[in-house]
């Protein structure tokens, strides 16, 4: 008798993860995960202490646990976490991995060798960079995000409408400039120190998860640190799944995830495209009684008119079919999106048909 494997539903849902991300991983269900949200340390190979022009020590990354001995050290860390990743992935499932000049271009190669397709690389440009206090190289200015499907043949999940929309009803581009965390945004201890040395911005992943994931979709933090993805993901709808060595880092992430609330489900839709909406037969609202045969359409310019018929065709002058190839025969034209084309009348008004197929869309999603 054969038994069923684990499903996603034993995945230890909006739970921080204590130990090493390359365990827990291989410990989950395979293809149980979305989207994998990574930042990784970044093995900044720092040289000593660095001050501003003050005098004032820098509070620069140098925690053990972006120490690594040597680049083949930190390639050997790099593939075996990118293929833990990459057997949690379902197969439409997608990676962002963030980075510095010092570790992105090591990771672009492992990405590529563990069979991930590569969609772009988003330049996350700081507006408010920290400066470079020894004045011998360019203020580093931003990081590089690579974001990838499992591989080229994955239908990976991209809100084009909704990035669109977040960004004035301009097309999303590949460079986002958006500030590093200052203020009530930065985490502190109990100390009073910040919590993290690299917390990322809740901006950056709120763009990040509306554009490539969708609400319900699992979503897992191999590097969770203070938990930004998970706040996020909390905020939008989306499960999350947090790994975190460092219990000073869990500590800080759980009590800033309890404190976050949920948005109500109609903040969380966001806009699609006409393509990617329920299709509805012009059919179903002859069936529906929503237009009766024998009714009377008029185009938008009101020079054509056509009666509808049982079977959800039209019939004209000297023409018979669909909406669209009645339309374009009315036109001379060699095509016609009839739903936008045709109207009917009530109490004297002239309604577009579209009207009716979003009312019928708008109960298929109740």
């Amino acid at each position: 008798m054969m038994t069923k494997t684990k499903s996603a539903t034993a995945l230890p849902l909006n739970e921080i993860i204590a130990g090493d991300c390359i365990d827990v991983m291989n410990s989950l269900p395979a293809e149980s995960v979305d989207l994998i949200f990574a930042d990784p340390p970044y093995n900044l190979q720092l040289r000593g202490d660095l001050h501003r022009p003050d005098n004032s020590k820098v509070d620069a990354v140098d925690d053990a646990w972006d120490q690594f001995d040597s680049f083949k050290v930190y390639d050997k860390f790099t593939r075996a976490w990118l293929k833990a990743a990459r057997r949690l992935l379902k197969p439409d499932g997608a990676i962002w991995v963030i980075g510095s000049y010092h570790n992105i271009f090591r990771v672009g190669t492992a990405l590529q060798d563990a069979g991930f397709w590569i969609l772009n690389d988003v330049v996350w440009r700081k507006s408010n960079p920290m400066p470079n206090f020894r004045g011998k190289r360019f203020t580093n200015a931003h990081e590089t995000m690579i974001w990838a499907g499992k591989d080229e043949r994955s239908k990976y999940t991209f809100n084009y409408e909704a990035l669109k929309a977040l960004n004035d009803g301009i097309q999303m581009r590949s460079d986002w400039v958006l500030p590093i965390c200052t203020g009530h945004e930065r985490l502190k201890n109990d100390e009073g120190d910040k919590a993290h040395p690299t917390q990322k911005p809740e901006s950056l992943l709120h763009r990040l998860l509306v554009g490539s994931t969708n609400p319900g979709d699992v979503v897992l933090d191999p590097f969770f640190g203070t938990g930004t993805t998970g706040a996020v993901a909390k905020m939008l709808g989306r499960e999350f799944i947090g790994i975190e060595r460092e219990e000073a880092y869990r500590k800080v992430a759980a009590k800033r995830i309890a404190s976050v609330r949920k948005f109500d489900r109609d903040a969380l839709a966001v806009s699609t495209s006409k393509r990617a909406e329920p299709r509805v037969p012009f059919g179903q609202l002859v069936e529906r009684g929503m237009l009766r045969p024998g009714e009377q359409l008029y185009s938008m310019n009101n020079r054509h008119k056509a009666k509808v018929r049982a079977d959800g065709t039209l019939i004209g002058d000297d023409v018979k079919g669909s909406i669209h190839q009645v339309g374009a025969h009315l036109e001379g034209a060699p095509s016609c999106n009839g739903w936008t084309y045709w109207c009917f009348k009530r109490e004297g008004k002239t309604v577009p048909i579209d009207v009716l197929r979003q009312q019928i869309r708008s109960e298929m999603h109740d």
